[in-house]
């Protein structure tokens, strides 16, 4: 532990996370393999679920303490009473990519009417932002079959045997499938410019989340989580693509180091520099949600209770 710090009331944790190997939560698997957890006097069991929406589903139900997921969950959970809290923002652009295959006749969102289209699991980020894309058209949600095709290899096996005709996806899966010359591109958030032509603002992506009452019960440990993931994102900042294939498991690689240091490099810019998800950040992501379901009762939301910031404040001072 570090002198300064104080000892996490709960030291023994579950984390829920929706596609771990994928780089929407390297952060996460860096602090792991790199044991900044431990450092921080911290035992976490990753639970690796098909898709964010199963974490969230596990936070809520009690079989996991904290997840590490699309910061959009927070808002979404609190129209429906849940109060769950951000602290620290991993992703600072989605990194999500609507792919088609290029043996479709796939030209444009318009042309999506009737296709089978993979994300990562029903109810995740990678579905809500097809939901967008085609709310953005004029395109009726159920004018297409939303597949859940897993994070992994299933997702790259998924559209190159015919079993969807797009993905919402992201990498390194995105990449492998480019790689192979199996896709076209139809909509890239893994830039700032990207995410704003899809937005019109930047976009909160992958976060820390906990329940409110959690936290208030463990600051040591939200603390010592926060400081954690932060590192990672320190560590990142300076890190080249060479190095995080050489600290990530063989297995995320897709049976291709070369194309996964690509695909790294791709998504470096992705991820937060601060860890704060910004009032404009978070307004922006309201009118996405707003998109998304048109019955989902914004003025409800009190934009403050979905992020803490006390906590990556205290981590930006004291973390090195």
């Amino acid at each position: 532990m570090p002198a300064d710090a104080q000892a996490p009331e709960k030291a023994k944790l579950e984390l829920g996370v929706g596609g771990k190997p994928l780089l929407y939560y390297l952060p996460l698997t860096i602090a792991e393999r790199k044991g900044f957890f431990k450092e921080q006097g911290l035992d976490v069991t990753i639970n690796d679920f098909g898709g964010g929406a199963k974490s969230l589903q596990a936070l809520v139900g009690g079989s996991v303490d904290v997840v590490t997921g699309a910061y959009e969950h927070t808002i979404r959970m609190q129209e429906k009473g849940q109060d769950i809290v951000a602290v620290l923002e991993l992703g600072r652009f989605p990194g999500i990519v609507l792919a088609t295959a290029k043996d479709k006749p796939i030209k444009s969102i318009a042309d999506l009417k009737g296709a089978k289209v993979g994300v990562t699991a029903p109810g995740s980020s990678t579905h809500l932002t097809v939901s967008y894309l085609l709310a953005k058209n004029g395109i009726a949600p159920d004018a297409v079959s939303i597949i859940g095709v897993g994070s992994g290899a299933s997702a790259v096996a998924a559209l190159q045997k015919g079993n969807v005709d797009a993905v919402s996806h992201l990498d390194p899966v995105i990449s492998k499938l480019e790689a192979d010359g199996s896709v076209n591109i139809l909509v890239d958030t893994r830039t700032e410019a990207g995410t704003k032509a899809v937005y019109g603002s930047t976009n909160p992506a992958a976060s820390l989340y906990l329940k409110a009452d959690f936290v208030k019960a463990n600051p040591n440990t939200t603390q010592a989580l926060t400081n954690a993931l932060f590192k990672a994102l320190k560590w990142l900042e300076k890190a080249s693509p060479d190095d995080v294939a050489a600290a990530v498991p063989e297995e995320y690689w897709l049976g291709d180091k070369a194309l996964y240091v690509k695909a790294v490099a791709a998504s470096l810019p992705t991820y937060s520099r601060t860890g704060v998800i910004t009032a404009e950040a978070s307004k922006g992501m309201l009118e996405f949600l707003k998109v998304v379901e048109p019955t989902f009762a914004a003025d409800k939301i009190d934009l403050a209770k979905t992020f803490d910031g006390r906590f990556v404040e205290k981590a930006a001072q004291t973390v090195k």
